[in-house]
């Protein structure tokens, strides 16, 4: 059925405040950010790099998508899954997506072993995420319509039914549309468009 295509989805609204939890002296700094494609990612780290530069890793986590989901986690040296997995872990608690998770740390000279590694990363993201903006966004698919002047009365009254959102507007002869609706309305509002004679319609890929 059309309507349980889920078209909402949790991210951050933005970059979230430093977190700093403590653990036998080490210290664990906790950062989140909005993210919008895996390149955003590199000067990210970076940063923190810079900013920590006495820090000996700056473990991470990402997701991005809906539905169709990836996802990366680095241990950046500590070992294998004792770090960028629990980091992980609780972007998969808290159901965010399109998000990064970054956890610096300054070895504090007693070693806390994969256990107490795994604790340490899990709950600096934890408070991390806690302490951030999660909203829930929609997501919307965009469409072209193209069509006679003559239809305009009834394209602008399916547009106004439906509470459709106009990006573009081109008013001529040959008229232009570009609009916006939930993604669990896309196959309603093509089928509505597809029965008006006059009227073509194509899904915008942006």
């Amino acid at each position: 059925m059309e309507s349980n295509i889920k078209d909402t989805y949790r991210t951050l609204k933005n970059p979230s405040e430093e977190i700093l939890y403590k653990d036998r002296k080490s210290k664990f700094y906790g950062y989140a950010f909005p993210l919008i494609s895996e390149e955003s990612v590199k000067p990210i780290i970076e940063g923190l790099r810079k900013k920590y530069h006495t820090a000996g890793h700056v473990c991470y986590a990402w997701q991005l998508g809906v539905g169709n989901i990836t996802y990366r986690t680095n241990d950046d040296g500590e070992p294998n899954n004792s770090s960028g997995m629990p980091i992980y872990g609780q972007i998969k608690t808290f159901e965010v997506t399109n998000v990064l998770v970054a956890v610096p740390r300054i070895f504090g000279g007693v070693k806390l072993g994969v256990g107490g590694l795994i604790q340490a990363y899990k709950t600096t993201a934890q408070l991390t995420l806690e302490n951030s903006d999660i909203i829930e966004k929609i997501l919307e698919t965009y469409f072209q319509l193209n069509f006679e002047y003559s239809e305009m009365d009834k394209v602008m009254r399916i547009i106004k039914q439906h509470n459709l959102k106009l990006t573009v507007q081109k008013m001529e002869l040959q008229c232009e549309f570009q609009f916006s609706c939930r993604k669990s309305m896309e196959n309603q509002v093509l089928d509505i468009f597809k029965k008006i004679h006059r009227v073509s319609i194509k899904k915008l890929n942006f």
